[in-house]
């Protein structure tokens, strides 16, 4: 059920205020009574933020680089918002990193938001809680939106339902990070960064990446990958990367790209919320019916089969959603 401070916190957010954007966000990650109707209440005011998700091993300076596009944003007269995905606490849930000094550069500078956020063992380090987050940045009126993810590898794969743009950051290397990139990974970048691209090697991961995305199978009409070089400690390349953002940007919204990727965002939240909800129900029918203990008490016995058991517990729903249908 909706809490009484929903409409007016709403209210605020959506006229500017950080404090409300603040509390809203807070409210979002922590799940609490209520979320759902602020989400829901903002989707009217969202679509108009260019989402940029920024992925990569650790140690390939992804905070360093997210620092310098928000100042180089600022820059450019753009307000920007930035989530940064970090490791969950096993303990509290919370991101371990959540305190750290990370955005030197833009510190003092009310129109750009920070908010770390915890990972809270989503793959790919972006739970639904980033994806409302991002809602409530666009609603408030960030023109950008920088999401940092925590750097797991492969399971970055979920950045791209969250983000219209994915920036793959590559450390210089023997060539080793460029190979593991076969995994996944080179599948969703849009643009590939070479950062600390003044180090020995950079040329050679550059050529690598060439040679690989060369052989990346893709459709006529297809966005052709980008590679680009920075130096983000310095600042050096950071404009025109930024540049090929805007190019990809363009071309979401001149191919059609852009409609098809919210269209395949929302059919992922809904079957994303369905579980949940689905999971909410079964394990309140669990309960009522002793507990999973006492369930599994009775497989041990030899007088059911965890099949049995789940096919016994689902029936209900299925019955109930079976009679709507025909009803309906």
């Amino acid at each position: 059920m909706a809490t009484t401070d929903e409409p007016e916190l709403v209210r605020e957010l959506l006229a500017g205020k950080h404090r409300a954007l603040a509390r809203a966000i807070t409210k979002i990650e922590n799940r609490t009574p209520g979320y759902r109707d602020v989400v829901s209440a903002l989707y009217p005011h969202t679509g108009d933020a260019d989402v940029i998700g920024i992925t990569g091993s650790p140690g390939s300076g992804k905070s360093t680089l997210v620092d310098k596009m928000a100042k180089t944003y600022r820059d450019r007269g753009l307000t920007v918002g930035v989530i940064a995905v970090d490791p969950s606490s096993p303990f509290t849930g919370g991101a371990v990193l959540g305190d750290r000094i990370r955005m030197s550069s833009t510190a003092t500078d009310m129109d750009v938001f920070f908010r770390s956020m915890s990972a809270r063992g989503s793959l790919g380090g972006l739970s639904t809680a980033t994806a409302d987050a991002v809602k409530a940045l666009d609603a408030f009126g960030k023109d950008k939106i920088i999401i940092e993810t925590v750097g797991a590898g492969q399971n970055e794969v979920d950045v791209v339902k969250t983000a219209d743009t994915v920036a793959v950051l590559v450390p210089p290397s023997s060539g080793d990070d460029v190979q593991m990139l076969k995994a996944g990974i080179l599948e969703i970048g849009d643009v590939f960064v070479v950062n600390k691209a003044d180090l020995a090697g950079a040329n050679q991961t550059v050529t690598e990446l060439r040679n690989m995305l060369d052989l990346r199978e893709g459709e006529e009409g297809d966005w052709e990958p980008e590679i680009a070089e920075t130096v983000a400690k310095d600042g050096d390349g950071v404009d025109e990367l930024l540049d090929v953002f805007q190019s990809h940007a363009d071309w979401l919204d001149d191919s059609g790209r852009r409609a098809e990727k919210r269209h395949t965002r929302y059919a992922e939240e809904l079957r994303n919320l369905l579980r949940e909800d689905a999971s909410e129900l079964l394990e309140a029918e669990i309960e009522a019916r002793g507990g999973i203990d006492d369930l599994v008490a009775r497989i041990d016995a030899g007088e059911t089969t965890p099949y049995e058991l789940a096919d016994d517990i689902v029936a209900p729903v299925a019955d109930a959603l079976g009679r709507d249908r025909h009803n309906g």
